[in-house]
């Protein structure tokens, strides 16, 4: 299920060789850069969100050349699984694309979590339809789609907003996450915020699916499940979904503009977002013109308090290394970096983490 995103990170291999130099002339830098200042030594774990995982593989491999001492690992399993690993001390960090939600806060027993946001990026309407290499959806049409509502491709809303082309009668496959997912979360809160009296399905990192949707774990699953079904239609992180060589839609924003998916219209949805004092934000239905407006963000989670001044230590040198010289990478991987307001404010929140 990785080998997807492993082969993203194979592509994006020119570039990882430029941020090698790059973070080999800034190793004697600050814990900003990813350094930590020093040589440390021990292991880092972390797993969650699938959307963070080509990022995690690519960064894991250029930290070494600054940090030869630490060895860091990243499972994926969704954003659910990663917050339920670090709550229960599996791991040092877990990657999630969105906030903790209320049903999990008692995990967490009253430790202090902080959220680093490291990255953006779009969620895909990737579809399976012979013939038809261009397509416009809007909120209330995707909603209607995804409830099951809409089940063959020349329903008359659909062919409302594609004149001229031509749309088969082929049924409806919808395919979705099986696993507690960050990017389901995003895009149920996509739909509840552009068509809260259309969307009925609510907003959370599972949905109840109609009965015939087509599940599967983590953004390349779902994004294999599309590719093998003719008529598929799902929600797929743009990274995955330009690996896997699909196609996808242009979706109408809140400005009335049908914007494809791409890195740049990811940055300008994160213009716009509204940023909570622990740095908790959402980035869909963005007022920017420009916007795609099923963009999302992804955090790593640490506790502020940790077992040892080592992992705090190290914990600092690679958290700052991903917010550093890390977003770096991202472009080329398919993902956007951090707006420079928040990327400042996730670097001054580093000196957060102690023992």
């Amino acid at each position: 299920m990785q080998r997807q995103r492993i082969q993203r990170a194979a592509i994006g291999a020119p570039v990882v060789a430029m941020a090698l130099v790059l973070a080999a002339c800034s190793s004697s830098t600050t814990t900003g850069s990813g350094s930590g200042g020093s040589s440390l030594s021990g292991t880092l774990n972390g797993s969650g969100s699938t959307f963070q995982l080509a990022f995690q593989q690519s960064a894991i491999q250029q930290f070494k050349s600054i940090q030869s001492g630490i060895t860091v690992n990243y499972g994926g399993g969704g954003s659910g699984k990663g917050r339920t690993d670090l709550a229960s001390g599996v791991v040092n960090f877990a990657g999630s694309d969105s906030p903790i939600p209320p049903t999990e806060t008692a995990n967490f027993k009253g430790k202090t979590v902080l959220y680093f946001p490291v990255l953006l990026g779009p969620i895909t309407m990737s579809y399976n339809l012979s013939g038809v290499s261009s397509l416009k959806l809007d909120a209330p049409t995707i909603a209607n789609i995804f409830q099951g509502k809409i089940k063959t491709w020349n329903d008359p809303a659909i062919k409302a907003l594609n004149p001229g082309t031509s749309l088969p009668s082929t049924p409806i496959a919808l395919a979705v996450r099986s696993d507690s997912s960050g990017t389901t979360a995003n895009f149920s809160l996509f739909l509840q915020t552009a068509e809260p009296s259309v969307w009925k399905l609510g907003s959370s990192s599972t949905i109840s699916w109609p009965h015939s949707a087509r599940a599967a774990q983590g953004n390349s699953g779902v994004a294999q499940v599309i590719k093998t079904t003719p008529g598929a239609i799902g929600y797929v992180d743009y990274a995955d979904a330009k690996a896997a060589g699909l196609t996808y839609a242009s979706v109408k924003n809140k400005s009335g503009n049908y914007i494809a998916p791409s890195t740049t219209s990811a940055s300008a949805a994160g213009t716009t977002v509204t940023l909570a004092p622990d740095l908790t934000f959402h980035a869909v239905w963005s007022s920017n013109p420009q916007a795609y407006p099923i963009t999302y963000q992804s955090w790593d989670l640490v506790f502020e308090k940790q077992s040892s001044s080592n992992n705090a230590k190290m914990l600092k040198a690679y958290i700052g290394y991903l917010i550093g010289d890390g977003q770096k990478l991202l472009d080329p991987l398919g993902y956007a970096p951090l707006p420079s307001n928040i990327d400042s404010k996730a670097k001054a929140q580093l000196d957060k983490i102690g023992s």
